[in-house]
């Protein structure tokens, strides 16, 4: 592929962006560099590359590629999502303060709240699907509006365009998690975001054997420090790690469409069994943010929460399934299934699950691409044990 990236399709941009032929041996795939350091040809003359920590281009491919996918300036891979957060609050200094939607994955609530907070930043959690609340939350220190949509596990959905119009008439940024949707569904820097994170852990990877984690900026000033910190704190993503995860984007598009097009029938399915007291999907119609949904994505992505009423409900169900794999983690090919109260957001204090709404009878479900029947086949052998 040659030129602009913005010239071509998603799927095109997701097989080459970043990846031309290797130029020593025309190889299709970019190698693997797993060095630790590279070799002067004299005193002040080197090829472009000094250490691994700084330069590698096997992590150099993946940054352009998926810059090139969520349409930003610059991409910068760690060595996981909470890395990847954690370089995106060195833009917030002691004294500065935070939005944050009320309902985020766990390890980000525990890093913030345990972690950060000893450090002079402050934290508000509010109803992100509320463009009030957010302009409530908002003070003359707040430097950042930080925002999952999809949420975790809640499935709340918040007006990106709107929400991001909101804070920069405060001056303040705003950074995304995209994680669940990726940039095959939703590309919120095109909204007038700041900043994009993802655990690629997840989708972008897809195949359950890679950590890792992005930020992709909008802006030259915001990628020039994240560079930065990536030289000075060191959390960068290994080389292999970055080739799993090209190798894993290229199909991001296929394997996408196969795990909508399967939860949207089993989120139809769960909403219409007896035993299922709700299901959180924004593809469900009567999703409270369906139609913003419509407008600022091109899908709804593969993530179902829904709720069996209890504690023991949900052991019951778990117990009793045979192809869905009990386990963290998502957005991998194989259907993954977890208890978020014990396990994903078991950092979070019991009653602020409970206000949210995060009780002991929630499941979580990331539909894999497996065969669609066999997946229904497995609830009902569940839901039967309830």
């Amino acid at each position: 592929m040659k030129g602009d990236p913005r010239r071509y399709g998603f799927a095109t941009r997701a097989i080459h962006a970043g990846q031309p032929p290797d130029p020593t041996t025309g190889a299709v795939t970019v190698p693997i560099y797993m060095t630790s350091t590279y070799v002067h040809d004299g005193l002040g003359e080197h090829k472009g590359f000094e250490y691994t920590r700084v330069h590698n281009p096997t992590r150099f491919a993946l940054e352009d590629n998926v810059a090139a996918l969520e349409e930003g300036v610059t991409g910068h891979a760690f060595a996981s999502g909470m890395a990847a957060i954690s370089a995106l609050l060195t833009l917030v200094k002691a004294g500065e303060h935070v939005v944050v939607s009320q309902d985020v994955y766990g390890g980000t609530y525990r890093f913030f709240t345990q972690v950060l907070e000893n450090y002079g930043l402050t934290f508000s959690w509010v109803d992100a699907t509320s463009l009030d609340a957010i302009a409530a939350a908002i003070r003359p220190n707040t430097k950042m509006l930080f925002l999952e949509t999809p949420t975790n596990p809640l499935m709340q959905i918040t007006d990106l365009a709107a929400a991001a119009e909101l804070a920069h008439r405060h001056g303040v940024l705003v950074a995304v998690d995209n994680t669940f949707l990726t940039p095959c569904l939703q590309r919120p820097l095109t909204l007038g975001v700041d900043v994009v994170v993802h655990s690629t852990t997840k989708y972008l990877n897809g195949h359950s054997d890679a950590l890792g984690g992005v930020l992709v900026a909008r802006d030259r000033k915001q990628g020039d420090w994240f560079y930065f910190v990536q030289k000075s704190a060191g959390a960068v993503m290994s080389p292999f790690d970055a080739f799993l995860l090209l190798r894993g984007i290229k199909t991001l598009p296929v394997r996408m469409a196969a795990h909508e097009a399967s939860a949207r029938v089993i989120a139809a399915y769960l909403a219409d069994h007896p035993k299922v007291d709700r299901v959180l999907y924004p593809g469900l119609p009567g999703h409270p943010g369906f139609t913003i949904q419509q407008r600022q994505a091109s899908g709804f992505g593969g993530m179902i929460s829904f709720d069996l009423g209890s504690y023991d409900a949900a052991k019951r169900f778990l117990d009793r399934l045979e192809v869905m794999s009990l386990a963290e983690s998502l957005g991998g090919v194989e259907t993954l299934i977890s208890h978020p109260a014990t396990m994903t957001h078991a950092s979070v204090p019991a009653e602020r699950r409970e206000a949210l709404g995060i009780g002991d009878g929630m499941v979580r479900i990331s539909v894999g691409i497996e065969e669609l029947a066999d997946l229904l086949a497995d609830l009902e052998r569940g839901l039967e044990a309830v």
